[in-house]
């Protein structure tokens, strides 16, 4: 149904994206640190959750529209690209690292309000917005059925969400006894950063029927 290579390409460029830390990577970090691990998942699942609501609303509205568009489908691509550009030279030449822990704060909230943090702070989230409005689409073969194709890359964003996420959550774990250290947090960016570019590049590169 869906090429490989186009496969390959979303999950490279939705596992980097994810990776990149940003608001939910401190979220799920610091409540690991903080509350454990178990705690945590309770953020990640909130965050999982949101993102099967944004591919539901693009499912009803956003392909809709690039389909009847190809004018659109141009415009959303060049907006994608200039976006993970944008992330990419950001990751590589930021200072200050994105993590930020506080493994002192032990106030624990109820767990459906722990769930709730992390679904507010996805559906809130500028990066998943121009995430599923400006990136998605362009995996999107309008010429087959769109619910299949949107269905399968849910399913492979679900599973990067858990993947990654929980990688944070252990991170902030261990971070409480041993630290992160600064120059692993640039070693993250850094690396991100370039693969965001190629990702960029290799998006700018593609043809649309």
């Amino acid at each position: 149904m869906i090429p490989i290579e186009t496969l390959i390409l979303f999950l490279m460029t939705t596992f980097v994206v994810v990776l990149s830390p940003g608001p939910a990577a401190i979220a799920v970090t610091a409540e690991s640190a903080s509350n454990g691990f178990k705690r945590s998942f309770l953020v990640i699942l909130g965050i999982a959750i949101a993102n099967v609501v944004f591919f539901v609303l693009s499912a009803t509205g956003i392909a809709a529209l690039i389909i009847a568009s190809h004018t659109l489908f141009a415009v959303i691509k060049w907006v994608g690209v200039a976006y993970l550009l944008y992330l990419g030279f950001s990751a590589i030449f930021s200072d200050a690292g994105p993590l930020s822990i506080n493994p002192s704060n032990k106030k624990k909230t109820s767990h459906y309000k722990v769930f709730l943090k992390g679904f507010v702070l996805e559906l809130s989230n500028p990066k998943a917005l121009l995430y599923f409005s400006a990136l998605l689409p362009q995996f999107i073969d309008i010429t087959m059925p769109v619910f299949p194709q949107l269905a399968v890359l849910c399913l492979i964003t679900l599973c990067i969400d858990l993947a990654c996420y929980s990688l944070y959550g252990y991170l902030g774990v261990k971070s409480v006894s041993a630290g992160i250290k600064p120059k692993l947090i640039k070693l993250i960016n850094r690396s991100a950063g370039a693969m965001l570019i190629f990702a960029g590049l290799k998006m700018a590169s593609v043809e649309n029927e």
